[in-house]
């Protein structure tokens, strides 16, 4: 791995942990409903390879500090490195680009909250607010990131 795509990789797995990490300092990284502002990087992985170990490390580092028990630890990484593995592959567009962390998240967290955090709702209800919180952090809060890196043209 070239020393760019090292650094990238960092990069991203800090701004990840950071904006986790403040998000659940205002009670928005967790719960049913997630609005993890550090969803917004899923969309990264079109524009770079190095996104995908970066969303990874980020999101396996945030669930650690921030908690999360050691399922959420597992099954939520996993979660964000499938969709980031979907988007490098297949979501080489700002509409395509959040649709496979939003799809990843919205199958497999719904499951981690009913039966890693046993929450007395449906699986069904919470399939319903996790897609609402990763259609506002990746699907809005990432079509505007992906805009302003398409159009800075900062990842090379």
């Amino acid at each position: 791995m070239k020393t760019k795509n090292v650094t990238y990789a960092a990069l991203i797995a800090a701004i990840y942990v950071v904006l986790t990490y403040a998000a659940n300092l205002f009670g928005l990284a967790s719960g049913a409903i997630q609005v993890r502002i550090s969803e917004a990087l899923c969309v990264l992985p079109a524009f770079t390879p190095a996104a995908i170990p970066g969303l990874f490390i980020g999101c396996f580092v945030s669930n650690l500090l921030t908690g999360c028990a050691l399922w959420d630890v597992v099954f939520g990484s996993v979660a964000t490195l499938l969709g980031a593995l979907g988007t490098y592959y297949f979501g080489k567009s700002k509409y395509l680009a959040p649709i496979f962390p939003i799809a990843a998240n919205t199958v497999i967290v719904p499951f981690v909250l009913k039966y890693v955090y046993m929450l007395n709702d449906s699986v069904w209800y919470l399939v319903l607010t996790v897609f609402i919180g990763e259609v506002i952090s990746c699907g809005i809060l990432g079509a505007i990131l992906y805009n302003i890196v398409k159009k800075s043209n900062v990842i090379k």
